[in-house]
């Protein structure tokens, strides 16, 4: 691991780093906020995934969330979207598919499948590289996300429901097996079987049996991809009523699907994780 950066601000620092990732099969970027608390005992984590065409650098330059981060003492770890570098495959004319655009699955298809592997990558050895590295109290961490990173923030704490404090999301894809960009991406990672999809679908989780204690999305109104049936926050709201599962969607009127929408509720959502990670 080599940090390249490291920036004070709000009392900590924002650090970034590369590591060479076994899962992902390349070289990695990773970005880091440490608290001011951080500096005097081991705090808690809110991982952080984000959207299509975006890499480490969007969420901890665009949406503040450091400042609440340090207010409530949380670390914030903010992953790359996909693997990187010259010999990862891509299709540089799509931006929904390829690099910027690991969708958070374990691909299973070539020539995705040596290095598309982000589910296991953000669930374990992220994991596992902050913990041993970072003054972060081990297993106590939440997860939220944007967009393509709503969706992973998603369904890694529906599979992982002991590892995850809490989740939230931002503008997230809830059912991408009946959306363009998931159809695409599932197709390429996971080959034609949908019963594979369903794996990696919040809507068909929550369907399946998974449960969470509580979920909170927000969704802007004037979000160009809700219009385009993207996103179908609908679909997981009536599984979510259907099975049981609490939920707080939040459709917040006029926002449309990027960070000036996110850095208006962040804040919310940081101290919402605060609750549930007891700081």
């Amino acid at each position: 691991m080599q940090q390249i950066e490291s920036i004070k601000e709000w009392g900590g620092y924002l650090k970034r780093y590369t590591h060479e990732s076994e899962a992902c099969a390349c070289t990695m970027t990773f970005s880091v906020y440490l608290p001011p608390q951080a500096e005097t005992q081991k705090v808690p984590a809110l991982y952080w995934l984000s959207g299509l065409t975006c890499t480490d650098d969007n969420f901890r330059v665009k949406a503040g969330a450091q400042r609440y981060a340090a207010e409530h003492g949380i670390a914030l770890i903010i992953p790359d979207t996909s693997p990187r570098g010259d010999e990862i495959p891509d299709v540089p004319e799509r931006y929904d598919l390829g690099k910027g655009a690991g969708f958070y699955v374990n691909a299973t298809q070539a020539p995705w499948d040596k290095n598309y592997q982000m589910y296991a990558y953000v669930t374990e050895e992220l994991v596992s590289l902050v913990e041993a590295n970072f003054p972060v109290l081990a297993g106590v961490k939440s997860i939220a996300g944007h967009s393509m990173g709503g969706h992973g923030a998603l369904i890694v704490a529906l599979k992982n429901p002991q590892a995850y404090r809490s989740v939230s999301a931002f503008s997230p894809i809830c059912n991408p097996i009946h959306g363009a960009w998931g159809q695409g991406c599932f197709t390429a990672y996971l080959g034609s079987n949908q019963a594979d999809w369903q794996t990696y679908d919040a809507t068909c989780l929550v369907q399946a049996g998974a449960r969470v204690p509580d979920i909170l999305i927000d969704q802007g109104t004037g979000d160009e991809f809700l219009t385009e049936e993207q996103l179908l926050p609908e679909n997981f709201k009536a599984a979510c009523e259907q099975a049981g599962q609490s939920l707080t969607l939040r459709m917040q009127d006029g926002y449309d699907h990027g960070y000036h929408f996110i850095g208006t509720f962040i804040g919310e959502h940081i101290a919402w994780h605060a609750k549930a990670l007891k700081v």
